[in-house]
């Protein structure tokens, strides 16, 4: 008889778990900072007690005060191939492509999460994962350094490496070997205070970029960041303004709104935690910090489109926001004054993507009338949409974590060309495109809608391209 397997969904709430325990071991801050949150968000459902129901409404358990994403780095083709066979056995698979070069760092990333509407609302942890690319570092000789260094290492443990291969053998795990696969993955995350490398080779690898040093000089791609969610992150910044938690001077995103979209995400800086060299010697390194997030609706290419010009005109009236964060945030909500804020405008406008399902109540068992179009039924009562939630990142917030978070003041050298092909060819695999996600989950939610009501097709959704 053959033993009951634990799924991947499975894995990756315990995964996500584990992490949390272990990181608010490691790092008191963010322990203190997971506190903080909870109350905001507790204060906040007292305060808009419609807040939880929406959320249950849209079949989402309760999860709020649970990390949703976490960051790491890793620094070779080898390194990426490793992490998406470890994070394939949680069901988390490598979606969109991120060129943070753009912003002058020497990365490019995807983020690894689970793809199918169950899986999310089982367990939505994420982890947003970044290669080095030492192509954009000058210096040959230190290029050569660091590849030989990160050559000597292994970022998984043997046990780890022959638990995949059991996986691969008798596709999962059971509960036994579920349990411990966890906790040698874990091991892989965990913060170690000593450098592989000598003080020097750490001061050198630290001057070309705080980053090379971060991913080059240490055993393997300890967690960068746990994120929290928040329903209200502009109480959250307060808040931790308020504990003197040092959070960076503005919430990246798009500005406060009634309807939310997008992304919203701030972060108290790194902190400088001692470390030890290979040759005896001590300093200080700074790398590690926690992250608080708020989601909004996924935005349809048009309703994406429109946010990026909105902020790119910001960006060309303030370009440090951090230097003027005031003039930032004035400059902002100005600018997104042109972004609707009404979740029917958006819906209507087709610049947000949206779940239907049939209303509840005496209409839910009655067929509907004959209508002309989605919107006859949106309107009648028989058919209710819901904001799909954006599971993904933004590269210009991403960008402004990383930089708030590093020891330096000025972007390094941007560079525009992406280098997507070499991305997948060292992930060994293509990255799945968001927007089709967001855009089949619209799909599927009205069919199956539609086939509640008893009503043909009508007025087909245009396919985006």
């Amino acid at each position: 008889m053959k033993t009951s397997q634990a799924s991947p969904d499975v894995l990756r709430s315990r995964f996500a778990r584990a992490l949390s325990t272990m990181y608010k071991a490691e790092m008191p801050r963010y322990r203190e900072m997971s506190e903080l949150v909870a109350a905001v968000n507790s204060e906040t459902r007292r305060a808009h007690p419609e807040l939880g129901r929406e959320r249950a409404d849209a079949g989402e358990p309760d999860r709020l005060n649970l990390e949703r994403h976490g960051a790491i780095r890793v620094g070779t083709p080898q390194e990426l191939a490793s992490v998406r066979r470890l994070f394939a056995a949680m069901g988390m698979f490598p979606v969109g492509y991120y060129n943070l070069s753009t912003a002058g760092i020497p990365v490019h990333s995807t983020a690894f999460r689970p793809i199918d509407d169950d899986a999310l609302r089982r367990s939505p942890f994420r982890v947003f994962t970044s290669l080095l690319r030492l192509d954009l570092i000058n210096d040959a000789d230190l290029r050569e350094q660091a590849t030989k260094i990160m050559a000597r290492r292994d970022i998984l443990t043997p046990r780890c490496r022959a638990l995949l291969d059991i996986r691969d053998r008798d596709d999962g795990f059971d509960e036994t070997l579920a349990d411990e696969f966890v906790s040698e993955a874990i091991e892989t995350f965990r913060w170690r205070g000593a450098a592989a490398t000598s003080a020097e080779t750490y001061a050198r690898l630290q001057s070309a970029h705080p980053l090379l040093a971060d991913i080059v000089c240490f055993k393997g791609p300890h967690i960068n960041h746990l994120t929290l969610t928040t329903l209200d992150i502009d109480a959250a910044q307060g808040a931790l303004i308020a504990r003197d938690l040092a959070p960076k001077p503005i919430i990246e995103g798009p500005p406060r709104r009634r309807c939310p979209i997008l992304l919203r995400q701030t972060s108290f800086k790194a902190l400088a935690e001692p470390i030890s060299f290979a040759d005896g010697a001590s300093g200080l390194h700074m790398a590690r910090f926690g992250e608080i997030e708020q989601r909004g609706a996924a935005l349809t290419q048009s309703g994406r489109a429109l946010y990026d010009r909105l902020l790119r005109d910001v960006y060309a009236r303030v370009p440090l926001p951090a230097s003027d964060p005031v003039g930032f945030q004035h400059a902002l909500d100005r600018a997104f004054a042109a972004f609707p804020d009404d979740m029917d405008r958006l819906r209507r406008e087709k610049l947000a993507y949206f779940s239907y399902v049939p209303a509840g109540g005496d209409r839910a068992s009655t067929h509907a009338p004959s209508p002309r179009s989605l919107e006859d039924l949106v309107a009648s009562g028989f058919l209710r949409a819901e904001p799909i939630l954006y599971e993904d990142f933004l590269p210009v917030s991403a960008a402004g974590i990383f930089r708030s978070n590093l020891a330096e003041t000025e972007p390094g050298r941007a560079v525009e060309d992406d280098d997507r092909a070499g991305f997948e060819a060292a992930l060994g695999a293509p990255v799945v495109d968001a927007q089709a996600l967001y855009q089949e989950a619209e799909r599927r939610s009205r069919a199956t809608a539609l086939q509640a009501l008893g009503v043909d097709e009508i007025d087909p959704p245009a396919t985006e391209t």
